[in-house]
């Protein structure tokens, strides 16, 4: 099978991620349960875990380095530690559901969304600039956009949010791994990211960088610490960490983010992109599809002018080759880009992806 859906989830892994949840699930158990090898084992891993993330993301605190199930249950903690009902909160027009469904269920929050041309930076700089005032409790927005690769220009989003105190939360599901990612530059409440896709870790991974602030428990219970306080504990990161931690995944995450750092933000970004621009360029030469391409990006979305994205994508399937179609659980990028009649056909790589298999998928289109 050909590959093209790692902004979903990376299918291929670095050998050294299936080698070390093995590994961790014959020699750890909980860490903070028990004063014994296999629970010492966890603990340093779990450490070395948050270090080695700490120092990739611009984190002071491996403590403020917390593990979740995936970007949805940080983007979660991150939304419910800091909108009440009633709170006015800016988003950008191309937010997942991970972020707008949170929001709707706390009720009541008035969201100002933020709508902007396809890559269009300035204009979605802009547009932050007019939204953001005294009266906003907290801005959310996404990094790079998980359907068209457009990546929002959150320096300049974080500049704006920090001049009017304002607390951002950046979700940075499709950037970490590829592009700079650094929690104490932007500045930001709360980043949220998973483990299975640019991190190459397991899936059922994820993790949330906390800045300051004291963050709202979204499960309470044990911790293995103050176990006769009947409050979760004020610290990280055991306030965030009720319950048996994923020990083994979090085994296969620290070697996905070890590949990351001997691999390079920009080789990976740019082997990937490059990709992308091959597809794309082949496409726009076929003359069938209308392509949406930001010309830098992992992530490339089309829509077939003869027939629709489902139907291409089974298509490919049928051939051994693996995109995603739809709305991509992105109903509002599709709504701010005029895409939501017919969803797209997403193809997106990663560093395991070769020019070979874009040839190949090129002569099946």
């Amino acid at each position: 099978m050909i590959y093209f859906d790692s902004a979903a989830t990376t299918l291929q892994k670095p050998e050294a991620v299936s080698r070390a949840v093995a590994g961790a699930i014959q020699s750890m158990t909980t860490p903070g349960r028990g004063d014994y090898p296999a629970a010492r084992r966890a603990a340093e891993l779990m450490l070395r875990c948050r270090t080695e993330a700490a120092e990739l993301f611009g984190v002071p605190e491996p403590d403020n380095v917390i593990l979740t199930s995936n970007a949805t249950h940080g983007l979660n903690i991150a939304i419910k530690s800091l909108v009440s009902p009633g709170d006015t909160v800016v988003i950008s027009g191309y937010e997942h559901n991970a972020v707008t469904r949170p929001l709707r269920a706390v009720g009541g929050v008035s969201a100002r969304i933020v709508n902007g041309r396809l890559f269009d930076p300035e204009q979605m700089a802009e547009g932050f600039r007019k939204a953001v005032d005294g009266s906003v409790k907290a801005a959310v927005c996404t990094h790079v956009s998980n359907v068209f690769g457009y990546a929002l220009p959150i320096d300049e989003i974080a500049a704006v949010c920090r001049e009017r105190g304002v607390p951002l939360i950046v979700d940075a599901s499709q950037s970490a791994g590829i592009l700079p990612v650094n929690l104490q530059k932007w500045g930001a409440a709360y980043v949220a990211m998973p483990g299975h896709k640019g991190l190459y870790g397991p899936q059922g991974t994820g993790l949330l960088l906390c800045g300051e602030g004291q963050p709202r428990p979204l499960l309470e219970g044990g911790t293995g610490s103050l176990s006769r306080q009947q409050e979760m504990p004020d610290f990280l990161p055991d306030r965030l960490e009720a319950g048996t931690q994923n020990v083994h995944g979090a085994a296969g995450l620290l070697e996905g983010l070890r590949f990351v750092r001997r691999q390079g933000l920009g080789r990976i970004a740019g082997h990937e992109a490059a990709l992308i621009r091959q597809l794309a360029e082949g496409l726009r030469r076929k003359g069938t599809y209308h392509v949406y391409d930001g010309g830098d990006s992992p992530v490339l979305s089309v829509i077939p002018r003869q027939t629709d994205p489902e139907s291409a994508a089974d298509l490919l399937a049928r051939q051994g080759v693996a995109v995603r179609a739809g709305l991509h659980c992105a109903p509002l990028a599709h709504q701010t880009a005029g895409t939501a009649e017919t969803g797209t056909m997403r193809f997106s790589a990663s560093v395991f992806n070769t020019p070979e298999e874009v040839d190949h998928v090129l002569s099946l289109l």
